[in-house]
């Protein structure tokens, strides 16, 4: 069964939070939705791997499609990467999958903006797209189910870096190596003192570790100097973010009014949730129901709010703190598209300036080679569920594409597999490492 070939290959998402495609393939749906749309500024990972490997993509999507019953595909994929639909397009439609052209706005592609866009369904408050008969992957997830059904784990991770480098460029790296061996593939950055932005600047998280790991979730490297001023931003501390929120937040609900779940029809409320950081001296005791269906797209901070307050974080706190406290809001309006959503859409180009990142925009190229780390550090836990467990030991002499950990019978999670050949040199409770 594909299902199980999955979860062996160790096959999890590739764009998002590394959901195992596994239970994707199990389910029974109207829809396999493609998601091309890769809407993280600066970030042309999936543009490069659709116009490299189209044949790969659609064929694991049709054995996608096959596994779930689904009797519809479509491909989604920004009108404007026309090197990408001229590639993708003609396998497509031998295979019977239809294309689903999006604007370049952000976020489309947000999984509940693909759904709405390709079907016109809209997923149930704090639902998932399972609910309305679909089933969403990342380009590069269809990638490794094909070479899954061959019999081929995921060893390796397509990537691309940009912003302040010598050589913006996107490349396979082996999984477990470090942000400077990504680095150096790009011939290193141009200003001595670096922010990088993992994954992506709204969505992603900030770094001045370059010692960081290589996950199967990782979708590149977007380098910014120290100084600039998203760098500044991010990071501050979450009390400082607060404190200022709360001193000068003058509810003006620009941030509520450009949210991208809200215009779909989700009670998410911004402007409410800065509104509870002024009920005590701290702010950390409140919750707010208004948060909790937040999909943390980060445009309400970084684009909408006139005043560079913090609404998305905020946002996060109040999740944790309804969480917590064992709290789940229940939105009782039914979901509804707002009629001023189709004109409150935030083009690409106007989120690269106001983020003053447009200079750093640009292509990034394949190059067909591919970092050689001197040791590896595999973590167990590269996807959601519970970590692997590991089935080698130190001393250990393992090939590329071997098991090195596996999940225990009836666990959430996915197989970990040695990127390099080499010796296993250390194991802890959380990774593997291997010498070349």
């Amino acid at each position: 069964m594909l299902s199980e070939q999955l979860r062996t290959m160790g096959v999890v998402g590739a764009g998002g939070a590394g959901f195992p495609a596994e239970v994707k393939a199990k389910s029974q749906v109207e829809f396999i939705l493609a998601n091309g749309a890769e809407c993280e500024p600066l970030l042309h990972k999936d543009f490069e791997i659709m116009k490299r490997y189209p044949a790969e993509i659609v064929s694991g999507m049709k054995r996608m499609m096959e596994s779930t019953q689904a009797s519809q595909g479509r491909f989604c994929i920004k009108e404007k990467n026309k090197e990408a639909v001229a590639a993708i397009e003609p396998y497509a439609k031998a295979a019977g999958i239809d294309l689903t052209m999006l604007g370049d706005f952000y976020p489309s592609g947000d999984e509940y903006e693909i759904v709405y866009a390709a079907t016109g369904r809209l997923i149930p408050a704090a639902g998932i797209p399972l609910n309305v008969g679909c089933v969403v992957n990342n380009v590069e997830t269809l990638y490794n189910v094909e070479l899954a059904a061959s019999g081929q784990p995921v060893t390796r991770k397509f990537v691309s870096i940009s912003g302040a480098v010598k050589k913006p460029c996107s490349f396979w790296a082996p999984i477990g190596c470090t942000y400077a061996d990504l680095l150096a593939m790009a011939g290193g950055p141009t200003v001595d003192e670096i922010g990088v932005f993992v994954s992506g600047m709204m969505m992603g998280t900030l770094t001045f570790d370059l010692t960081g790991i290589v996950t199967k979730t990782t979708c590149g490297l977007i380098v910014l100097p120290k100084e600039h001023p998203l760098v500044s931003r991010k990071s501050r501390p979450k009390e400082a973010m607060a404190k200022i929120g709360k001193s000068a937040c003058d509810q003006c609900s620009f941030c509520t009014e450009f949210c991208p779940r809200y215009l779909l029809g989700y009670d998410v409320q911004p402007h409410k949730v800065m509104r509870t950081l002024g009920f005590t001296l701290t702010g950390k005791e409140n919750w707010s129901q208004w948060g909790e269906l937040c999909c943390a797209c980060g445009l309400c901070t970084l684009y909408a709010c006139p005043e560079d307050l913090f609404p998305k974080e905020a946002c996060d706190q109040a999740k944790f703190d309804l969480r917590t406290a064992g709290i789940k809001f229940q939105q009782s309006k039914p979901v509804a598209v707002h009629p001023m959503k189709e004109y409150r859409r935030v083009p690409q180009s106007q989120l690269r300036q106001r983020l003053n990142v447009e200079k750093y925009e640009s292509h990034t190229p394949f190059v067909n080679e591919e970092p050689r780390p001197a040791v590896v550090r595999i973590f167990t836990k590269q996807h959601a569920g519970k970590p692997a467990t590991a089935v080698v030991q130190e001393g250990d002499q393992v090939t590329a594409g071997q098991p090195v950990a596996r999940m225990n019978e009836g666990e959430l999670g996915a197989d970990i597999h040695a990127s390099i050949a080499g010796r296993v040199r250390r194991i802890t409770p959380d990774a593997i490492e291997i010498e070349a």
